[in-house]
C-alpha cells in the first residue's frame, strides 16, 4: 500500500455537534476530506459521551496534529466553555457549510431533536459563492414537529430511525393521515392503524407527512 505522506502531514480539525439526543464528531484535514465521523446517542450524558469519542480519536491521532477544534449545537456552548474551544452558532455553522459545500442551495430545513429550523439564504454582496442568511425561523419547544417525534414513534413500532425509517417510508403508496400536532394523539392514531392491519411502511410514511404538516404550520 502506497502511503500519502503529504496528506498524513496535513493539519487536522475536529468539529463537534452536541444535540439534544446525540453527539456528532468529525475529523477532517486541510482538504476538507472526512477522516473520521462519529454519531453516538448521548442518553442524557452529552458531555461524557463527547469526551469518550474525543479520547478514541486522540488515541489514533497526535493531539499536536490538531490545528483547531470547534463545537456547535444545543450543548456546544457548555463544552466550549469547559475545554476552551470555539463555539459556533448552529445557524452560522449550517449556513457556512451550505455556502461552501452546496453554494446553489437557497433553503435549508434542519430537523433536530428538540427544534426544527428553516433557513433562507441569499448571495452575499461581497461576491464569489458566499451566501448569507436572509431569514430564519424555529418552531416552538415541543417534541411534535421535531426529530424526537419520529424517534419516539419509530421506537414504538420497532423500526430503526437511523437504518430503516427513511427507506421504509419511500415504499408507501397510500400513507394514512396521522395527527402530528401532539405525540399523544399520534400514538392513538398509530395504535388504531396497527389494529386495522395497516402496513408498517405506510404508518412510517404517515408519520413523516405528519411531521411535515406540523413544520409547515409553524
Amino acid at each position: 500500500m502506497i502511503r500519502n505522506i503529504k496528506k498524513e502531514l496535513q493539519k487536522k480539525y475536529v468539529g463537534i455537534d452536541i444535540g439534544s439526543v446525540s453527539v456528532k464528531v468529525v475529523l477532517i484535514n486541510e482538504d476538507r476530506e472526512v477522516l473520521e465521523n462519529h454519531y453516538v446517542r448521548s442518553h442524557g450524558q452529552p458531555l461524557e459521551t463527547v469526551l469518550i469519542v474525543l479520547k478514541e480519536i486522540f488515541n489514533r491521532i497526535e493531539i499536536d496534529d490538531i490545528e483547531g477544534i470547534a463545537s456547535t449545537g444545543s450543548g456546544g456552548k457548555l463544552l466550549a466553555d469547559i475545554i476552551d474551544i470555539s463555539f459556533i452558532n448552529e445557524i452560522v455553522a449550517q449556513s457556512t457549510a451550505t455556502s461552501i459545500l452546496h453554494p446553489e442551495v437557497r433553503t435549508v430545513i434542519e430537523i433536530g431533536g428538540e427544534d426544527s429550523k428553516l433557513i433562507m439564504l441569499e448571495p452575499d454582496e461581497t461576491g464569489g459563492n458566499n451566501l448569507k442568511v436572509s431569514d430564519f425561523s424555529m418552531n416552538t419547544m415541543c417534541a411534535a414537529g421535531t426529530g424526537s417525534f419520529l424517534d419516539q414513534q419509530s421506537t414504538r413500532i420497532g423500526v430503526s430511525i437511523e437504518n430503516e425509517f427513511g427507506e421504509m417510508a419511500l415504499k408507501s403508496k397510500t400513507p394514512p393521515r396521522i395527527a402530528g400536532r401532539c405525540s399523544v394523539f399520534a400514538k392513538s392514531d398509530m395504535i388504531h392503524l396497527q389494529q386495522v392491519g395497516t402496513e408498517v411502511h405506510d404508518i412510517v410514511a404517515g408519520l413523516c407527512y405528519a411531521l411535515t404538516r406540523n413544520f409547515k404550520s409553524n
